[in-house]
């Protein structure tokens, strides 16, 4: 490049571009420019399919150990606005994007993303081919990678991550959960031009912390959950012995199997108290269950997943990120008098979509477990209730931030099950799905 068009891209929105290289683990070589911090980082790479909400995306703690790519073509656009932020410090590891917006147009916009993630020393790369990317991750699988702009050589760039630690194995929930206990009621002022007021405290909720967004929690709040957090680990009789309407277990990174400090302890709080779990907290309910879980060829992650909830024939598009999942037959036998007469077990759970049933099993350790939530894109288990228990989880995440609101009853829900309301899932998902949002009541004002 001339000194002419340096100085000429200098004093534009894209500065002299610097190379920079992501490599897999197979051999595969993606060229861009950097486009944030400098540095070397390694992960898994994986990709998000939200056509909004990078900002959330980022900054969820359940990317911790982690190589995101966005498939939307453009991030930036609208900039950051630090009170959208899931956690004070995003935990991937690095990030991906087509093309990188370096001159945000948004009225809440307090600075670009790129300067954020300068700030927080995050990675990043533009001007890779992300469609050749995704449909290469969608093929091989999920794998580990390096991000470097500071070593641009593909060959010591692969013996590098060949070399590096798998996510596999590895309890990542330390590096994002709290250190101590505490409580949280604090509600983002820039966000009441379109939530409604957090409802009277009613329930005392002790959450487990295995890397909660910080949407989530005040999703709990706004429901009337006077709420208290803890680290992941903390014993069961010290939740106990707060005397808790319910426990709420989070969302969180890398393997569930690693995860034994919280696992072991939910197994002690099922049937004690009303329990909610959801992603890795829908996973450690599975554990303490005994169940087995799967790491997925690619994961979940994005905010336009189907998932068929069985009990009410409606499909809820929902937000998602994780990448490993329950394996339902493990719960246990099924009961075929609860399961439309069917005693065997099935790979695929769609067959349970078809035959719109929703089937049950017995669990060597608490009792009758129902499926209650199917992924439409895979077949995968998505959500399960105890029938002789107070608990129920979901594998996705119901709090919009970023996605839709289908998924809000679940709140609601969570509420009726403290309230001991034996039907507590039996909600109209699309009359809840608003609740909470000022939009539906402005227009209706409107129109008066």
């Amino acid at each position: 490049m001339s000194s002419i068009s340096e100085q000429l891209l200098a004093n534009t929105s894209k500065p002299v571009p610097k190379e920079a290289l992501l490599v897999l683990e197979d051999g595969s070589v993606f060229k861009g420019t950097a486009c944030a911090a400098e540095g070397e980082v390694f992960g898994e790479i994986c990709f998000n399919t939200s056509l909004e909400g990078y900002l959330e995306v980022i900054t969820d703690p359940s990317y911790a150990g982690q190589i995101i790519t966005m498939t939307y073509p453009q991030i930036g656009n609208y900039g950051v606005n630090l009170e959208d932020i899931q956690r004070e410090h995003p935990a991937l590891r690095g990030l991906v994007v087509r093309d990188m917006c370096t001159r945000p147009s948004n009225w809440r916009s307090t600075l670009s993303l790129p300067e954020y993630l300068k700030q927080e020393n995050v990675v990043a790369i533009e001007g890779v081919d992300t469609r050749a990317l995704v449909r290469h991750v969608r093929d091989h699988g999920a794998q580990r990678a390096v991000l470097s702009t500071i070593d641009t050589n593909p060959e010591s760039l692969l013996k590098k991550v060949r070399e590096s630690v798998s996510i596999v194995g590895v309890n990542l929930i330390p590096t994002v959960s709290c250190t101590e206990i505490h409580t949280f009621a604090s509600l983002p002022k820039s966000h009441d031009f379109a939530v409604a007021p957090a409802l009277e405290p009613k329930h005392k909720v002790v959450a487990y912390d295995c890397g909660a967004k910080r949407s989530i929690l005040q999703n709990l709040v706004r429901c009337g959950c006077d709420l208290t957090v803890v680290p992941w680990n903390t014993p069961a009789e010290t939740v106990l012995d707060m005397h808790p309407d319910g426990v709420f277990l989070s969302n969180g990174p890398g393997d569930p199997d690693a995860v034994e400090g919280t696992y072991s302890q939910v197994q002690k709080l099922l049937g004690k108290v009303p329990v909610f779990g959801i992603c890795l907290g829908h996973q450690m309910i599975s554990k303490a269950a005994g169940a087995s879980i799967e790491k997925l060829k690619f994961g979940h992650r994005g905010g336009n997943h189907p998932v068929m909830n069985l009990l009410t024939g409606r499909v809820e598009i929902t937000a998602q990120n994780h990448g490993f999942g329950l394996l339902f037959p493990s719960l246990g036998e099924l009961i075929p008098e609860l399961s439309g007469g069917h005693s065997e077990h099935v790979d695929d759970l769609r067959f349970w979509v078809r035959e719109g049933v929703a089937p049950v099993v017995q669990n060597d350790r608490f009792g009758r477990i129902r499926l209650t939530h199917v992924n439409l894109n895979d077949g995968t288990a998505e959500g399960i209730a105890c029938l002789d228990i107070p608990a129920f989880s979901v594998q996705y995440h119901p709090e919009a931030s970023p996605g839709p609101t289908d998924a809000h009853y679940l709140f609601t829900a969570f509420i009726r099950l403290m309230d001991k309301d034996p039907n507590y899932l039996d909600i109209d998902i699309a009359a809840d799905r608003l609740a909470g949002w000022t939009f539906g009541e402005r227009k209706e004002l409107q129109h008066a």
